[in-house]
């Protein structure tokens, strides 16, 4: 198991922080997942929760780089955010999409589903899939309980998919949302591969899966 990021990789800008996010692993307890989709939300924008400056339910998001932001979405969801540049600056990375990586049982016995694409291929689906709720809100992602680590072998140096983010009418045409070309995982509506700019189009090499695919 390697060492969970520390606050530094956190205290960047928000869109290089959320390109930079995929590859890297999410763990919670006995289980855990590659990050294969993120979105970028800056209190710029009005899509960002902090747009609207400090409350008390976005207090998290001002405070210090490398904290979960954790929300409940639409009364149902609890979706997973890892909070992004210095103190002050109100800005998250929304975690989309997870590969499963581990505990996989267990994931299929939360979800109540047995497709490995399923359990992890939404920003809700992967909270309950691991077990994150509400309380761990504000939680150091360094610290745990909740943990981002560095990127398993073969994840290194993903070169992502871009497109808009989903799922919001403000601020819709930015195009904030990056994806591990390929994926199974990723959310629906998946981008179009139109490799983020700047970036030369390479293959990418997966985890084999624990199981086949059906």
């Amino acid at each position: 198991m390697a060492s969970p990021l520390s606050a530094i990789f956190f205290a960047r800008p928000v869109v290089e922080v959320a390109r930079d996010m995929l590859g890297r692993v999410v763990r919670h307890g006995e289980t855990a997942g590659v990050i294969v989709e993120t979105e970028a939300y800056h209190d710029s924008e009005p899509a960002c929760h902090a747009f609207v400056g400090v409350t008390a339910r976005t207090h998290v998001l001002f405070g210090p780089p490398g904290r979960a932001y954790v929300y409940r979405s639409y009364g149902i969801h609890a979706l997973l955010n890892a909070v992004c540049e210095p103190e002050g600056v109100g800005a998250a990375v929304l975690i989309r999409a997870l590969e499963p990586l581990e505990g996989i049982e267990l994931m299929r016995e939360r979800r109540g589903l047995e497709r490995i694409e399923d359990l992890c291929s939404g920003p809700g689906k992967l909270t309950q899939a691991l077990g994150i709720e509400l309380d761990l809100d504000g939680s150091d992602l360094e610290a745990g309980p909740v943990t981002i680590e560095p990127a398993p072998r073969g994840w290194e140096g993903v070169e992502p998919v871009v497109g808009t983010r989903i799922g919001i009418t403000k601020a819709a045409e930015l195009p904030w949302r990056f994806c591990v070309p390929g994926s199974r995982s990723v959310s629906r509506p998946r981008p179009r591969l139109t490799p983020a700019p700047g970036t030369p189009a390479r293959p990418v090499h997966h985890l084999p899966h624990p199981e086949p695919l059906t």
